[in-house]
């Protein structure tokens, strides 16, 4: 199955998707301490890069040299594929992980994505986003309405 991986030892499925949400705090250095959860699924080397809607987006570095092989793939005529490019890897940061777990956020990206203290993090399948706490709370429930009212496929099969 896609998505799923066997830990052969106990012969039980282990989604390998990122989920959840949680709520952590910054501190003084613009750290962040990454939920024990999401931590052990991204591995000892991370990367987070400007995300959409002004959140963070992580990813674990296989899955980041996954996204920019196919970025790669996008013709250099296409205007909107250099703009998207640029923004996505001029911003991105490589982070490992401290004993405690903490990563440190670069400060263009903080104030890319307007964050303050309070955080929310969540999983998104296949990449963590990092909000600023108000703005998650303000973007959920347009988000939530929307797909409430989502009355087509989306994603094809899935309904």
């Amino acid at each position: 199955m896609s998505g799923w991986k066997h830990d052969f030892a106990g012969e039980v499925p282990m989604l390998s998707a990122f989920l959840g949400t949680y709520e952590p705090k910054l501190d003084d250095k613009g750290r962040l301490i990454l939920p024990a959860k999401l931590r052990d699924q991204l591995g000892a080397e991370l990367v987070l890069t400007r995300g959409q809607e002004r959140c963070i987006f992580v990813f674990s570095a296989p899955e980041f040299e996954r996204m920019y092989s196919e970025l790669r793939k996008a013709p250099l005529t296409s205007k909107q594929a250099r703009d998207f490019t640029r923004v996505i890897l001029s911003g991105a940061d490589v982070q490992t992980p401290d004993k405690q777990g903490r990563i440190s956020i670069a400060a263009n990206l903080r104030d890319y994505a307007n964050l303050g203290r309070d955080l929310v993090v969540i999983g998104t399948g296949s990449r963590v986003e990092i909000w600023d706490a108000q703005a998650w709370h303000n973007y959920l429930p347009d988000a939530e309405e929307t797909f409430s009212n989502t009355g087509e496929e989306i994603v094809p099969g899935l309904f």
